[in-house]
């Protein structure tokens, strides 16, 4: 496990933007050292863990890139066609091993290694054949058309894969062109997760008319699923700072990261507050984001903890943006920024400077084509319908105040978050 300091979360400001945030996040955690090797199909979603050198060129050999005829350059039709004899034919997985003279050409297959001598190809549509069997060819193709040489995609000894890259299918394409069969990847990285309070139970135990069930844990585990993290979970935990500063300290030792959701703030009912400071360090970072509110920092042990609100909107957010962040670091990732999409808004809205404020909105097509985003039309970071009901997060930046109808704003749809 990386070992933390306990001030490894220090902060020394009353707000901090939410690039400023994740900067400090990022350079702050050291990503887990370890490493494994995975069959090729399991490598998806892994963080690669060392770069991925290519030992042959792509593609290995020079081969045409269409049906059709292949020729010598100098041989090319410059003004009028011109009739060739048909030396031979070469498909595709042929070993290499016919010769074209000047004045011949050779039938030739998508993939099919160039023969010697040739370098150029005509395509299959192009061309004709005459009564004796010869291929006519057109004047103006250019030399070297329709052939793909050696190493044109990736030369040998170039880096194909970077280490920090998540593997995605066309990566795992690329590591199969290249011959192999098992990637090197960091290993998972391990995160216990637990809610809190009694106000909360477990969906399937008994609910008092005066309790929830608790919906934020399965949100969050789903959401460190898709970020390929091994999740302990611990469940709820009632409120007793005892028993939650035990259960931290069994845990911390071995994961990576632990996260709350909930019963973390400055008052009095908070008592994982007083857990964590009682076993670890705690810091809370008052971050300029909405919905959100200060999150709690903190090292356990060594180990990472964050605390996220209770709300479960605010804690989405969080967790798309602070969360995720560390989940990255930790896992020696390159920190993807999240790219939003620039769409027009079909609502207004107002709200404070200094702040990044996340709307959440629905896309709808205009009537001339174009896509435009529509607000939810209730406020509340309690509501899960909000989420569940939208399509993504309008971004309104820190300089930002107002929106009106027909303003261009930035889109991030929940498909891109993770």
């Amino acid at each position: 496990m990386a070992q933390l300091s306990d001030d490894c979360f220090a902060f020394g400001g009353p707000m901090q933007t939410v690039d400023e945030t994740t900067a400090i996040i990022a350079s702050r955690l050291d990503a887990v050292t370890e490493s494994e090797l995975v069959p090729l199909l399991g490598a998806d979603g892994r963080i690669l863990a060392r770069d991925i050198v290519a030992p042959l060129p792509l593609p290995p050999f020079t081969n045409s890139a269409v049906d059709g005829y292949a020729v010598h350059g100098e041989d090319l039709p410059q003004t009028v066609e011109k009739v060739f004899p048909v030396a031979g034919r070469i498909q595709a997985g042929m070993a290499r091993g016919l010769s074209v003279a000047p004045g011949q050409a050779a039938r030739i297959f998508t993939g099919a290694p160039m023969p010697d001598g040739a370098d150029t190809v005509y395509m299959q549509e192009d061309v004709r054949l005459d009564d004796a069997g010869r291929v006519v060819l057109p004047p103006g193709l250019k030399r070297g058309a329709n052939v793909r040489p050696a190493g044109e995609d990736i030369p040998v000894g170039k880096v194909g894969l970077q280490a920090g890259q998540a593997m995605r299918p066309q990566d795992i394409a690329l590591a199969a062109a290249l011959g192999m069969t098992q990637i090197e990847v960091r290993r998972k990285i391990r995160v216990a997760i637990f809610s809190t309070g009694d106000e909360i139970v477990a969906p399937g135990s008994v609910r008092g008319a005066a309790q929830l069930f608790d919906s934020n844990r399965f949100m969050l585990m789903a959401m460190l699923t898709r970020l390929g993290c091994e999740i302990t979970d611990l469940g709820v935990l009632t409120d007793d700072s005892r028993r939650i500063a035990d259960a931290l300290s069994e845990v911390a030792p071995k994961h990576d990261l632990i996260l709350a959701s909930g019963g973390v703030s400055t008052g009095e009912a908070d008592y994982v507050k007083s857990a964590v400071e009682s076993v670890g360090k705690l810091v809370f970072w008052r971050v300029a984001i909405k919905p959100g509110r200060p999150v709690a920092m903190g090292v356990i042990g060594g180990t990472a903890f964050i605390g996220l609100p209770g709300n479960p909107v605010a804690s989405f957010v969080t967790f798309a943006h602070i969360a995720r962040t560390a989940i990255l670091a930790l896992a020696g990732a390159r920190q993807q920024p999240l790219v939003p999409a620039f769409v027009r808004a079909a609502f207004s809205y107002k709200k404070k400077e200094g702040r990044r404020e996340y709307v959440r909105a629905s896309l709808r097509r205009h009537e001339n084509g174009s896509y435009e985003v529509v607000k939810f039309p209730r406020e509340g970071a309690g509501l899960l319908s909000s989420l569940v009901e939208t399509d993504g997060l309008v971004e309104l930046g820190e300089k930002t105040t107002r929106v009106e109808p027909g303003h261009t704003v930035p889109f991030l749809a929940y498909a891109s978050l993770l």
